[in-house]
């Protein structure tokens, strides 16, 4: 019999540690050739879509993962066992989609912010932006937090709440430049369809890591973040050259420029300072972690 997960079951199952470590793992794997991670697939029903990304790996397990924009719904992650096409897990809910994006970012931020790294701005305040603080701060030794999003109760309350959770100092600022201002790393978070701050605002050895919009035309970075940035990266090449309309930075000079971050774990290509991540979402990534979860490995 399948094993069945609801969002109520999983913090009992793994802890953020713990899913940046199984993210890593499916990223070099995707990387070594390991997990089959293809783009992922939108089937159109009217005036929303239903979106499939899939993974396999080799002759353990596959699996996939469907949402929706149509009312953005429950999110199904399904795995099955490769040795007999046995469905071994089901995840139902938009918590694990939701740590797996999280964990992503700390993977990131691991291989990418410095060491000491300890101050963190924010912009945004959805799900994604406090997934993204649970991870880096599994990975980093945070210390002071500020955070920006356009609605003022909501950066107050994710402020109170990131501080009452993990005990340090989480303020809401009044701009976006002041959240960024000094931070180590910089994490952009949301849904706008254009650039959310002045990149001249991040510190030149800031690692920026963002999650929102990123396409010509709808992006909540201008180009000039790239420009900034020695190195430029993602989790999955194969999606950001999949994108349509294409990816923000695809024509200009850094297209060129852009590594995954499977070759930066495994050494193939060098860690700096002023790195940019960003972040796409890789297929596999949550059957990956189910996978897991499930004792599938």
């Amino acid at each position: 019999m399948a094993t069945v997960l609801t969002d109520a079951d999983l913090p009992e199952l793994i802890d953020a540690a713990g899913t940046v470590a199984v993210c890593r793992d499916a990223i070099l794997a995707a990387h070594r050739g390991e997990l089959a991670a293809p783009p992922r697939v939108h089937a159109e029903l009217g005036d929303g879509d239903l979106i499939y990304t899939a993974g396999r790996l080799g002759d353990r397990w596959y699996g996939y993962r469907s949402y929706d924009t149509i009312a953005g719904g429950e999110q199904l992650v399904v795995v099955h066992d490769a040795s007999d096409g046995s469905v071994a897990g089901i995840a139902i809910g938009r918590d694990l989609g939701r740590m797996r994006t999280g964990a992503i970012g700390g993977v990131a931020a691991d291989a990418l912010a410095a060491p000491s790294a300890s101050t963190m701005g924010i912009i945004g305040t959805g799900p994604q932006a406090w997934m993204q603080l649970w991870a880096i701060g599994a990975v980093r030794p945070l210390s002071r937090v500020r955070v920006y999003s356009r609605n003022s109760e909501r950066r107050h309350a994710f402020a109170a709440n990131a501080a009452e959770r993990y005990g340090i100092d989480v303020q809401a600022v009044n701009t976006p430049e002041a959240a960024v201002e000094g931070a180590e790393i910089v994490v952009l978070a949301t849904s706008s369809a254009e650039p959310v701050l002045h990149t001249a605002a991040i510190d030149s050895e800031a690692f920026v890591t963002t999650l929102g919009p990123k396409q010509y035309g709808r992006a909540e970075f201008d180009v000039s973040l790239a420009e900034r940035a020695r190195l430029v990266t993602t989790d999955s090449v194969a999606q950001l050259h999949a994108y349509d309309p294409p990816f923000v930075l695809a024509g200009t000079p850094h297209e060129g420029r852009i590594v995954s971050l499977g070759a930066v774990l495994d050494g193939e290509a060098p860690t700096t300072p002023g790195a940019l991540f960003c972040s796409v979402g890789l297929a596999g990534t949550e059957a990956y972690l189910l996978a897991r979860l499930v004792g599938l490995g």
